[in-house]
């Protein structure tokens, strides 16, 4: 039984302080994981909307991102994150993780992708891309689109750019992702599982029992496996939460893995096609792209 880690690092904070107290837990643990990181600005404070629904559902927003998150891109100039935090995520893959692409402005896209033009879209990804290449001297191979926006374009792109695999939605098992009938041959690892933030403050759940409800989802183990997100940001808020959830998925049998690891593990020629749908999450504002039925299915 394999569950992939999918980490995040979305915010200069996140970056600069959480990603490297996640790789000491999950080291600690035996964990593996995929982090895909925003490389260039740190706009958050052009997403203080969605920051501040935390503070609503048990989490303070300025304890997970701190003030200067909260301002970035509005009265503070946001940092270059893929510039001044190099060393760390070089770190990252020297300590044994995979790293892949979350984006370039992170807080841009989740705002723009459903309506922009392919030229905008373009832009965002190969400077991504570029930015990676900068820093890994090697091109990336897992993409993860911010807060799961997407459109057409940006699918086209994930196969043209060389991508071996995306996580861009939320769904139950991996597939072929359709748009309006037309097929990428970029096999998507939808997010299987609810993340931290959109548990806390629904009936009851709080920092110190939401690992209890995440490990109630997983008591049984779908045969593709689960993928689980976490906001690196999270790390330091809920890092107690984080470990009972590492040691709760050991107990339950699971192998914490990478996406890529994930990804080998399956035959992607034999993936099924799913059609893509626009629709909401519980516990998160907005609509995401979703796995939606399967395409050209015969029915019985």
């Amino acid at each position: 039984m394999k569950l992939a880690l999918k980490i995040d690092a979305a915010t200069f904070h996140g970056t600069l302080a959480g990603v490297p107290r996640l790789v000491e837990v999950l080291r600690k643990s035996g964990a593996q994981a995929t982090f895909c990181f925003n490389l260039g600005p740190d706009h958050g404070g052009r997403m203080l909307g969605t920051l501040l629904a935390a503070s609503r559902k048990g989490a303070s927003a300025l304890s997970r991102h701190g003030l200067a998150t909260l301002l970035y891109g509005t009265l503070l100039p946001g940092p270059d994150i893929g510039r001044r935090c190099a060393d760390i995520l070089r770190g990252v893959r020297d300590a044994g993780f995979d790293t892949g692409v979350q984006g370039w402005d992170g807080a841009a896209w989740q705002r723009r992708v459903e309506r922009a033009a392919p030229a905008w879209i373009e832009r965002q990804m190969q400077r991504a891309v570029a930015r990676y290449r900068d820093i890994f001297g090697q091109a990336p191979r897992a993409h993860a689109a911010a807060g799961w926006q997407t459109s057409a374009h940006a699918l086209r792109l994930t196969q043209r750019l060389g991508f071996g695999f995306a996580s861009d939605t939320r769904g139950t098992h991996p597939f072929v992702p359709v748009w309006n009938g037309e097929v990428t041959l970029c096999p998507q690892l939808p997010v299987t599982l609810p993340a931290l933030d959109e548990l806390l403050g629904q009936e009851g759940c709080d920092v110190g029992n939401v690992h209890e409800r995440l490990l109630a989802l997983t008591a049984q183990a779908p045969a593709t496996g689960h993928v689980f997100s976490l906001q690196a940001d999270l790390a330091l808020a809920l890092q107690p939460a984080v470990e009972k959830l590492l040691e709760g998925w050991r107990q339950q049998g699971y192998e914490i893995v990478s996406l890529g690891n994930l990804y080998e593990s399956i035959d992607a020629s034999r993936l099924p096609r799913h059609a893509l749908v626009r629709g909401p999450v519980g516990g998160r504002a907005g609509s995401l792209v979703l796995q939606g039925p399967e395409f050209l299915a015969t029915k019985p």
